[in-house]
């Protein structure tokens, strides 16, 4: 069997059945350090399907790096098939500092698919698209919830597309949620470019929780076992079947006052029952907080001090 051909990133190739980190520049700090993008090629001895997996495209998002660094530990380009793009950081401004956004504080993951001569955010993701999208298949984009937010392992994909689904499927995290597409998102540009992407959400903002790693590198390695890429591994092929969800919606505070949730994530909830209550400083209680639609809990606020309009309990209604 002739030996397939190596793989072009940035300026280098890597031969079948090798490894290698690859430095994709990004820019010059002022101090005059180069800031690059960091990417894993595990170019795989026989041919199969091209896929990227990302994390930290938000800074303090930090669960991702970790799926990303067992997955690339778990696997040999001398008996994988295909090739995988491993991606632990995206935004590294913002990982550096422990940070959500970009240093002129724009969102990466509304900066898609940039342009080479924009802001700092678009050149990112014009890099991110050229060298890696660009050349994938399929892609998985590891997220946890925004900073005082903690949200269940979960999959959120366009759930109507076929093949998707399968992917989707595959994965098994808890729940697959059907999520539109956001304007400026990896995921948008993604699928405008061809690719499948997922979206992994789990954990929280700059923590190693370790159920939402281990459901993460589970649910990469079973996609990638779906696609042809790796072989099945008994311990983490059976699963449950997710539960499948169509739409979402957080119920907010209706004021103000110190929270206490008588809810956990995964829990299911019925329209009318009661999810907790706001407290004044002395204890007295001010208001109760109810769920307004049967669900699941995918999303809580980690919050103690809570405002009106405060985002509280994230509920994903099942599929009917």
């Amino acid at each position: 069997m002739a030996l397939r051909e190596s793989f072009a990133i940035g300026n280098v190739r890597v031969r079948a059945g090798a490894s290698k980190e690859v430095e994709l520049p990004i820019t010059r700090l002022v101090t005059g350090g180069d800031i690059s993008l960091p990417v894993r090629v595990l170019h795989g001895r026989e041919p199969g399907p091209a896929v990227w997996v990302n994390a930290a495209i938000h800074g303090d998002e930090v669960m991702g790096v970790e799926v990303v660094q067992q997955i690339v530990a778990s696997l040999s380009p001398k008996t994988l098939r295909g090739t995988l793009l491993a991606v632990p950081v995206v935004n590294v401004f913002g990982f550096m500092t422990g940070e959500r956004y970009l240093p002129d504080r724009r969102d990466l993951n509304r900066s898609f698919p940039g342009s080479a001569r924009g802001s700092l955010a678009s050149r990112i993701a014009h890099l991110f698209m050229t060298e890696v999208v660009g050349t994938c298949d399929v892609g998985i984009d590891l997220h946890t919830a925004a900073d005082r937010r903690s949200n269940l392992p979960q999959i959120r994909a366009d759930l109507d597309d076929p093949r998707t689904r399968e992917l989707a499927e595959a994965f098994g995290a808890p729940v697959m949620l059907h999520a539109r597409l956001r304007d400026g998102s990896l995921r948008q540009a993604g699928r405008d470019r061809g690719a499948r992407v997922l979206l992994y959400e789990a954990g929280e903002a700059m923590r190693f929780q370790a159920e939402p790693i281990a459901v993460g590198v589970a649910g990469v390695r079973r996609v990638l076992a779906s696609l042809g890429m790796i072989d099945p591994d008994p311990a983490w092929a059976e699963h449950p079947a997710p539960e499948e969800c169509r739409s979402s919606a957080w119920v907010r505070a209706r004021g103000t006052g110190i929270l206490h949730l008588d809810v956990r994530l995964g829990d299911r909830v019925e329209t009318g029952q009661r999810l907790g209550g706001l407290s004044d400083t002395f204890g007295r209680r001010v208001r109760l907080v109810h769920a307004d639609r049967d669900g699941i809990v995918i999303g809580l606020t980690r919050a103690p001090i809570v405002n009106a309009g405060d985002a509280l309990v994230h509920i994903a209604s099942p599929a009917t």
